[in-house]
C-alpha cells in the first residue's frame, strides 16, 4: 500500500512537467513541514485541476488572498520520484478557514489496466492512497496559472476538435469527419 498525505497548510504547491512536448511527464508537488510529496499525473488531469481551481476562485466572494508565491517557487523540486499515480481528483473550499483543499486519490489497478476490463465479480476493493493539500487562495491561484502555462507550452491543439496536433501541424480531425484539418496559418 502506498502512503497517504494530509498537509493542513502547505508551504508550496505546484504542478509542472519535464521533457519535450509530446513526451512530457506531469507532476503535482506539495511541501509542508519540510517534506516534499511528488505525485505523477496526466497532462489532462493537470489541465482540468487548474481550470477547476480557476472556476472555483471565480465563484468565491472577494477576500484578501495573502501573498502570492514567487515564480521560482512554482518550479518542480528534484528529485522527481513520484509516490504514486493520481486517479480521482477533487477541489474543496472551507469557508471557515478560507482555504482550498486539493484532494487526490491514487489510481486503482483497475483504472490502470489498459484494455482489460475486469468483470464486476472480479473487482476487489483496494485501499488506495490519498493526498489532501490545503492551501491559501494565492497559493492555488499561482499553481493553477503556472500549470496552465505549462500545459499550453506543449503541442498545439486543433482549433476545430481540440485534439493534439502532430509535429507537422496536422491530424485526422473528428470535426472534419476524419479528413485532415487545414494547417494553421500560424
Amino acid at each position: 500500500m502506498n502512503p497517504s498525505f494530509h498537509f493542513d497548510a502547505v508551504e508550496r504547491i505546484t504542478a509542472g512537467a519535464v521533457g519535450e512536448p509530446g513526451e512530457r511527464v506531469f507532476f503535482v508537488q506539495a511541501r509542508a513541514r519540510g517534506a516534499d510529496v511528488t505525485l505523477l499525473a496526466e497532462k489532462e488531469q493537470v489541465r482540468l485541476l487548474s481550470e477547476g481551481i480557476s472556476r472555483l476562485l471565480g465563484q468565491l466572494p472577494e477576500s484578501d488572498e495573502g501573498p502570492a508565491p514567487a515564480e521560482e517557487d512554482l518550479a518542480l523540486s528534484p528529485p522527481l520520484e513520484p509516490m504514486w499515480r493520481v486517479g480521482e481528483m477533487a477541489i474543496e473550499y472551507d469557508e471557515a478557514s478560507d482555504r482550498i483543499a486539493i484532494v487526490l486519490r491514487e489510481v486503482s489497478s483497475e483504472q490502470e489496466a489498459d484494455d482489460e476490463a475486469a468483470e464486476p465479480e472480479d473487482v476487489v476493493e483496494e485501499d488506495l492512497a490519498a493526498a489532501r493539500f490545503v492551501a491559501t487562495r494565492a497559493q492555488v491561484r499561482a499553481m493553477a496559472d503556472h500549470a496552465l502555462k505549462v500545459v499550453a507550452a506543449g503541442r498545439p491543439r486543433c482549433q476545430f476538435c481540440n485534439a493534439v496536433l502532430e509535429g507537422d501541424g496536422s491530424h485526422m480531425c473528428a470535426a472534419m469527419n476524419g479528413h485532415k484539418a487545414p494547417k494553421s496559418a500560424g
